[in-house]
């Protein structure tokens, strides 16, 4: 009774820390977001530190995505993209309700001849392209609830591009960091610099009956984070320099134009606009399982970090069509939205993406892929000691 007392004086003490300053909540703002969602009839579980400032709202019709976040509490910036007319316009898409949300749970491959994206033998262009309603449209169901933690659990029948018919139990906890435990991961956070972090350990279970393999197709944990571009936004991704191949895989649509990627010291740096779409990734030998975002004009710096890939360990290969590999694929993306082949946009926005390897399960068996997710928020000189810090050197933005 003490505990649960106790649970409910720090839910209202993070209110009234966290909450807005006039009764109207201003857009861009994190209360705004959350108003939002809740008149949309749109549940929201939320997690937030013993001060009430950094703040996280899960989703559980959304397959326990995280919606947003804020380092500043109620008044403080949404962190995540979300798609507000989308939202509001309450229709369900057939191919895919773009709700938005900074982190979300789909499995791997999108393309190929494992991927769940397309029917099989159809041929892969966006219009076939449809995201299973698993990860698209059904719930998970809250396992277990805390001030800092939630859990969520789903399930799902998936026939892939092969025609082979999978059960998979899905299991997802969301765990908000206290600033010493996000310091015990990156480092120091310097004295005015604002921050909210968390991390999300993802499980898939082979709920069948037969082993799950080259022949018949593995499925990956696939998180994706959807933010909010700009013209003064880098996404910088650290690469192996010893690792075999090519640095950065950037045709996933095409070439990539001039002037949108470089690399230099050790670093991919990719321009996110929200005005072309094109999409990169690192291979296992290139990822040091970590992505950072950056904007020095709004002074934020958004870093990603994930599992480093064990050597040997293999990752499908999401490629629209044929493919030469299927298990050759990408530890880690990004992705900058702009004009699809009929002209439409989804967002903007851009994504920052991590996955976990191929899942070799046997019926019954576990595979879990762990993520990240860090915002902080202060002055550009800050703000770039916390890269060095933790990436082990700063690229020229």
């Amino acid at each position: 009774m003490m505990h649960r007392r106790k649970y409910l004086l720090q839910v209202l003490f993070a209110a009234v820390l966290g909450g807005c300053s006039s009764n109207t909540p201003v857009m861009g703002t994190y209360a705004y977001d959350i108003a939002f969602l809740n008149g949309k009839g749109i549940e929201t579980i939320e997690l937030f530190s013993r001060d009430g400032l950094s703040r996280i709202a899960t989703v559980p019709a959304w397959q326990g995505r995280v919606a947003t976040s804020s380092s500043k509490g109620g008044d403080g910036e949404s962190y995540g993209w979300l798609n507000h007319a989308f939202i509001a316009a309450g229709e369900k898409s057939l191919q895919f309700n773009n709700y938005g949300g900074e982190e979300r749970f789909w499995l791997g491959p999108e393309g190929g001849a494992g991927s769940w994206f397309f029917a099989p033998g159809a041929e892969q262009v966006f219009s076939n392209w449809v995201v299973p309603s698993p990860f698209d449209t059904d719930s998970f169901r809250v396992t277990e609830r805390t001030q800092t933690s939630v859990s969520y659990l789903g399930n799902a029948r998936l026939r892939n591009a092969k025609d082979k018919l999978f059960s998979i139990r899905m299991q997802r906890t969301v765990t908000l960091l206290e600033k010493d435990a996000l310091e015990s991961l990156i480092g120091p956070v310097p004295d005015g610099v604002s921050q909210v972090a968390y991390s999300s350990r993802n499980a898939i279970t082979n709920d069948g009956n037969f082993a799950w393999d080259e022949e018949s197709g593995m499925p990956s944990v696939w998180m994706l984070g959807m933010f909010s571009p700009s013209e003064t936004t880098t996404v910088f991704i650290p690469y192996n320099r010893e690792g075999d191949g090519a640095v950065v895989k950037d045709d996933y649509f095409g070439p990539m134009p001039a002037g949108r990627l470089r690399t230099e010291k050790g670093f991919v740096l990719f321009t996110i606009d929200g005005k072309y779409r094109s999409k990169i990734g690192l291979s296992a030998q290139r990822s040091l399982g970590l992505i950072g975002a950056f904007d020095p004009v709004k002074g934020l710096l958004t870093i990603l970090k994930t599992n480093l890939p064990a050597p040997g360990e293999r990752y499908v290969n999401s490629q629209w069509g044929t493919q030469e590999d299927a298990f050759g694929g990408d530890a880690l993306n990004a992705y900058n939205d702009g004009p699809t082949e009929d002209g439409t946009i989804m967002g903007p926005f851009f994504e920052m993406e991590s996955s976990s390897p191929a899942a070799a399960l046997a019926p019954g068996q576990t595979l879990t892929h762990t993520q990240t997710t860090i915002h902080l928020a202060g002055s550009n000189d800050l703000l770039k000691k916390v890269i060095v810090q933790v990436f082990g050197d700063c690229p020229d933005f």
